[in-house]
């Protein structure tokens, strides 16, 4: 698997992340035979959440690549936290209890990276940071970031915040592509142009953020999935057609059109298909052309300006 630095840190990740949130869907002869597939596909970097399942898709996982110590250094495991029941939560209690909580879980002593999962309307920076700074202090997280969060939050946050934001998981897709149509359509009077999340493409490239994206192969807010659907006949068309070229599935052009963007996307896969998954790693060994990128893009119903 190909990998790519993650933000400005030294940890190298293969560039397709696996989505651990449906685990729970899984027996647990699935559950393993799926995290066996990962491994062997050398997609080692697993990215959880506390309420993924309510927790227990953290402990499924742990059950499921049978964690020890000598298989816990062949692997990267990210986890997020903040959303709690009808709220969001920034606080320091919240994130030190939140990150114990993954890490019995996860049977592990640390993770790679924590995540702040979404906005909290009352976040207060400084606590943030006194929690950021005990959970690097204490060797319980070794690196962090955000997700769905926009520049200026992310400015916020760095205010008192020390260490790097190495991430920010965002949804974007082939069909959820705002944040780049925005870029192409500056200074045009259509809907295209709206800039709903601040720039945050560009944010990210200027100070070396990886961008994580999530839901890659959603449209809409889990409305459904593009690929195969009748809603998007002209995409489905384009993109079989470009995956007959390279002799691949439609679920490979969807992802090797995120990694073709030059931002150095890792994308997370949400398939708890094995077979799927292979799909998407194979992405990593593909790189579509300028013109075929933006031929699926307009596919999508895009305009050029």
């Amino acid at each position: 698997m190909r990998t790519i630095k993650l933000g400005t840190s030294s940890l190298e990740v293969p560039v397709v992340a696996v989505g651990c949130m449906r685990i729970n869907s899984l027996d647990k002869p699935a559950a393993e035979r799926f995290v066996q597939t990962a491994l062997e596909e050398g997609a080692n970097f697993f990215d959880h959440a506390d309420i993924y399942g309510g927790g227990a898709c953290e402990e499924i996982f742990a059950e499921a690549i049978h964690m020890t110590d000598d298989v816990r250094e062949k692997i990267i495991l990210q986890s997020k936290c903040g959303i709690r029941q009808g709220s969001f939560d920034f606080s320091k209690e919240h994130i030190l209890a939140s990150v114990d909580g993954s890490l019995k879980r996860l049977k592990t002593d640390y993770l790679d990276v924590l995540l702040l999962h979404r906005p909290d309307a009352l976040v207060e920076p400084e606590e943030v940071a006194e929690a950021f700074d005990q959970l690097q202090s204490s060797g319980k997280v070794r690196h962090f970031g955000v997700s769905n969060q926009n520049p200026m939050q992310i400015q916020l946050l760095k205010k008192h915040v020390k260490q790097p934001i190495v991430a920010n998981q965002l949804q974007l897709s082939i069909t959820n592509a705002t944040m780049i149509s925005s870029g192409i359509n500056v200074n045009m009077e259509n809907d295209s142009a709206v800039n709903r999340d601040g720039s945050v493409l560009d944010f990210c490239r200027l100070h070396d953020i990886t961008i994580q994206p999530w839901s890659p192969f959603q449209y809409g807010f889990f409305e459904g999935v593009f690929l195969g659907s009748d809603k998007f006949p002209e995409l489905n068309q384009k993109i079989d057609e470009i995956a007959g070229k390279y002799s691949v599935t439609n679920t490979t052009i969807a992802i090797a059109w995120l990694l073709r963007h030059p931002a150095q996307m890792q994308p997370v896969t949400g398939t708890m298909n094995a077979e799927r998954l292979k799909d998407c790693c194979k992405a990593a060994d593909i790189r579509l052309t300028r013109e075929e990128w933006y031929e699926i893009y307009r596919a999508a119903g895009n305009v050029l300006p």
